[in-house]
């Protein structure tokens, strides 16, 4: 378990860099991953995300009957499978969160 932390935490900080902005403070305008960028979301990024889709399914099962109960069941369905499942399969690879956004907006 300490070691899934520590590669957690370290792709996370080597993932933060890629979301700088330029000296001037806006976002870049055209981003286009680097081949360390789709390096660290494949080989360290993507199983993580896709490890937290499995659990998060797993999880969402088993409490789906609390989840009825209290009436959250697409609250509990969107935070546990939807949410990782979107950052597994959702972006391209080497892409940050947010980066189809921004380029629909700059585009």
């Amino acid at each position: 378990m300490h070691r899934l932390f520590t590669i957690a935490l370290l792709a996370g900080l080597l993932a933060a860099p890629v979301n700088a902005a330029d000296n001037n403070g806006e976002a870049q305008r055209s981003y286009s991953p680097t081949a360390t960028d789709m390096i660290v979301d494949g080989l360290v990024i993507r199983p993580l995300s896709l490890a937290a889709t499995v659990v998060g399914s797993a999880l969402f099962v088993v409490t789906l009957p609390f989840s009825a109960i209290g009436g959250n069941v697409d609250e509990a369905g969107q935070a546990l499978v939807a949410d990782p499942a979107q950052a597994t399969f959702g972006n391209c690879l080497g892409c940050i969160p947010g980066h189809q956004e921004r380029r629909r907006r700059h585009d």
